[in-house]
């Protein structure tokens, strides 16, 4: 049993400066392995796999350092659930700091070139998937499905007991997260709150529709929330020396550690809509941090960054 993650006052001059108060809902403490919006994305959908007798198995899709592919691994093993991985690369990064922790928890690596990855939402693809595995069950990549939607809207239930806010902000990479918190602010709050997703990819546009293809009958009425484009960094993993920076300096004023891929492409969107006059004064917001420290484990192995400066979460076999 996983419990409700905290939510915690963030202190900065800009904050002062604009007059809005900002805290963090701490959803990368709630485990350190299955931690953010990964858990909350999985949580029903292997529950569902375990009420199934006829599903003896799991399959997944991602890159070779991918967040989704390390928590599913980990989580599959925890719930004793055999699993696949199908992901984008070359076997040769099966030695990697998070495919060889996926391996160590018993997933079997299924590597395809860049021409195949592409096919994973096609629906031939996914029925060969299924001959070659017929009993296991196919989750998207990142776990964006039906299933996770009454996951991630937890946060927004839990959220109603612990803060009041008027805005909400999450990074957004295939739009389940999103849609969960659209779900679940309007079954567990009379006033919608204000929900902007900020986009960690670029040409990004296409993910409205990703999200309001994944959202209920009843969250469609919902119309208080956007999808920010224009923070990608300069595409998917992509950031500059400059970026890094300004996280490292927001991670040390806060106290909080924020990662370059996701969560901090959030807070630098965060900063530079308070730079542009945004946000009302005395507007409350809340951060959504998703997780994803562990994808630090291969920017440090590939040099990228610094094992000084990004701190990777301590994991125990």
């Amino acid at each position: 049993m996983i419990s409700p993650s905290k939510t915690q006052h963030l202190q900065h001059p800009f904050f002062d400066e604009y007059k809005v108060q900002v805290s963090v809902k701490r959803d990368d403490s709630i485990h350190p392995i299955i931690s953010g919006n990964k858990w909350r994305k999985l949580k029903y959908n292997l529950a569902f796999i375990k009420q199934q007798k006829k599903i003896t198995g799991a399959i997944s899709f991602g890159g070779s350092y991918s967040n989704h592919i390390h928590a599913f691994a980990f989580a599959c093993h925890q719930q004793g659930i055999p699993c696949i991985g199908i992901i984008r690369g070359e076997a040769g990064y099966a030695d990697n700091y998070t495919l060889t922790w996926a391996r160590h928890w018993g997933m079997q690596l299924h590597f395809v070139d860049r021409k195949t990855y592409r096919r994973r939402h096609d629906s031939d693809y996914i029925t060969e998937l299924q001959k070659q595995f017929p009993n296991y069950f196919i989750i998207p990549e990142g776990g964006s499905n039906e299933l996770a939607i009454p996951g991630v809207a937890e946060v927004m239930s839990e959220l109603k007991h612990q803060c009041q806010f008027d805005t909400l902000l999450t990074p957004v990479g295939s739009g389940g997260t999103l849609a969960g918190l659209i779900t679940g602010d309007e079954e567990h709050n009379e006033n919608v709150h204000k929900l902007l997703g900020v986009a960690v990819l670029k040409g990004a546009d296409y993910l409205v529709d990703e999200v309001k293809a994944l959202l209920p009958e009843k969250a469609k009425r919902h119309q208080n929330w956007q999808v920010l484009t224009e923070y990608h960094c300069g595409g998917y993993a992509k950031f500059s020396l400059e970026d890094a920076k300004r996280i490292l300096e927001f991670n040390h004023i806060t106290g909080v550690d924020f990662e370059p891929v996701y969560s901090g492409k959030m807070v630098l969107a965060l900063l530079n809509l308070l730079a542009q006059g945004y946000f009302n004064a005395g507007e409350r917001i809340v951060l959504l941090h998703t997780g994803g420290m562990q994808g630090l484990g291969g920017m440090i192995e590939r040099g990228i960054l610094t094992a000084e400066q990004w701190p990777i979460p301590l994991i125990d076999r």
